[in-house]
């Protein structure tokens, strides 16, 4: 057994998964089908960027949860697509119940997603020709 292991460990494994699909973003999926006869129980899945080392971009919440193994079938383009535009619909409803309101702009993300509003200073104190 620990022979046949040994010889099992030196073939070559698949690196290239199977596309399961992409995202608006531009994302691509990938994925390795789970093998329970050699022990892996779980399939392999990951994401490649448009830009290929900007692994800090947003994913689809969708997308992220069949990363994830919380969902075994990858999402179809049309669920994704539906619940974009809800997003969208919901920010910009958003917007105009804040203007309603008379609330703050919109956040602005500033360095490293920190919210910045342009009504207030960002260092206390200073004014904001300085900062």
């Amino acid at each position: 057994m620990i022979f046949r292991n040994f010889i099992n460990s030196l073939k070559p494994r698949q690196i290239s998964g199977d596309l399961k699909g992409t995202d608006y973003f531009g994302n691509k999926y990938f994925e390795i089908p789970a093998n329970p006869s050699v022990g892996k129980r779980l399939a392999s899945r990951w994401f490649v960027p448009p830009e290929k080392d900007n692994f800090q971009q947003e994913l689809p919440a969708e997308w992220e949860s069949w990363l994830r193994h919380r969902r075994k079938e990858p999402p179809t383009e049309e669920e994704v697509m539906k619940n974009y535009a809800l997003m969208q619909i919901k920010k910009q409803r958003a917007i105009e119940v804040d203007k309603k309101g008379g609330l703050p702009a919109p956040l602005v993300k500033g360095m490293e997603t920190f919210p910045k509003r342009p009504e207030f200073e960002l260092t206390p104190g200073k004014p904001k020709e300085e900062v």
